[in-house]
């Protein structure tokens, strides 16, 4: 009965140890995670205070995004028929291409006729 009683109390004794073990493991697990939750509520209160400042303006931006969430609709209609629309046709193999002109045709300045000289 001796053995019974004595294993009986190392088996206990082990028991509170490692109870002991595991409450000392997750008392500083919780100690770490509540200086990291106190530095990020630091953070959030500084982010809070950046904010105080735009909050005026977010009525004029949730409506202009409204507005241009209500557009979206038929720019997307648009772009379909664009595409829908452009075909690449590739050029011949014998094509040359010619010299580039400006948009507006020949170039002239309007200096000469500023002073009254018309060279034409």
């Amino acid at each position: 009965m001796t053995t019974l009683v004595t294993l009986s109390v190392i088996a206990i004794t082990l028991l509170i140890a490692g109870l002991a073990f595991f409450l000392f493991v997750l008392g500083s697990q919780l100690s770490r995670v509540a200086t990291l939750l106190e530095e990020c509520a630091v953070l959030v209160w500084k982010i809070k205070s950046d904010t105080t400042a735009i909050e005026p303006g977010l009525q004029s931006v949730n409506a202009t995004g409204g507005i241009v969430a209500g557009a979206l609709p038929l720019l997307y209609g648009f772009a379909e028929d664009i595409v829908v629309g452009a075909t690449h046709e590739p050029r011949p193999d014998d094509y040359e291409n010619p010299p580039a002109l400006p948009a507006m045709g020949s170039r002239r300045s309007r200096l000469m006729e500023g002073v009254g000289y018309n060279p034409e």
